[in-house]
């Protein structure tokens, strides 16, 4: 990896981890950043479009410049399974990115304790369910499809991550706004 995008890669770690939840509700697990360098924490990428609006779905009020906080707030957290962008590689060298990085995702779930995890990509619902083996983790498994942008399954990602963002809600997690519920 060249000085620069070693750089904006920490840049970006230390964007995900300054909004690590106090009270972790849910983990969720994506694949890996873009390697476009677009990316969730810096609002700009496909998936935090599709978050986002799975939040205005539970509260309309919800806008760019307070979704983070509000995802924060709801104890929703999202990592990545590789540390490196990999939609860039082939098949194979994907897979075996992706099946490198369990370890590593065992680790965080260890560390984090997350009481739900989702996955949002199909593809990596395996190595995350041997992650979750290794860290001899148990609580509520959920898988979501990717929403890419012009995918068909963005639609259905919305529902039922909205669907399941209200029923967090329910739980006694905090209003994405900041209230209690």
């Amino acid at each position: 990896m060249s000085g620069d995008r070693g750089y904006v890669r920490r840049e970006q770690e230390r964007l995900r981890r300054s909004f690590l939840p106090t009270e972790l509700r849910l983990l969720l697990i994506g694949e890996s950043a873009p390697a476009s360098g677009r990316f969730f924490y810096q609002r700009d990428s496909g998936l935090y479009r599709a978050v986002r609006d799975a939040f205005r779905i539970v509260e309309t009020g919800i806008t760019d410049e307070s979704f983070l906080e509000a995802f924060q707030a709801s104890g929703c957290y999202l990592i990545d399974l590789c540390a490196e962008p990999v939609d860039h590689l082939d098949s194979k060298s994907r897979r075996a990115a992706c099946r490198a990085s369990e370890t590593s995702l065992s680790r965080r779930i260890v560390s984090l304790q997350p009481p739900a995890i989702a996955t949002v990509v199909r593809s990596i619902e395996a190595n995350v369910a041997r992650a979750i083996s290794s860290a001899h983790w148990h609580g509520p498994l959920h898988h979501f499809p990717y929403p890419g942008r012009w995918s068909r399954y963005r639609s259905a990602f919305v529902d039922s991550f909205a669907t399941k963002l209200s029923e967090l809600m329910r739980q006694g997690a905090r209003h994405p706004a900041g209230d209690c519920s």
